[in-house]
């Protein structure tokens, strides 16, 4: 699964908006909705707050493991 699709799952698995996530992490709504579409990837910043947000690693979150759990 790629980061994009990832991204888009966790958010909705935790019932947030994508206004919501574009808040939570500081950017642009059209911004986050990049990330969602695959037209940008996060900051390592980013990702790593997405991560911790979502408590999963930073390989399931990009898509290298279908283990979400965090080492």
């Amino acid at each position: 699964m790629k980061l994009s699709e990832r991204i888009q799952e966790q958010r909705k698995e935790a019932g947030k908006t994508q206004q919501e996530m574009a808040d939570f992490l500081g950017v642009k709504i059209r911004v986050y909705q990049y990330y969602e579409s695959g037209g940008r990837k996060p900051t390592l910043d980013n990702l790593i707050v997405l991560a911790d947000f979502f408590d999963v690693s930073l390989d399931y979150l990009v898509g290298r493991s279908d283990h979400r759990e965090r080492m």
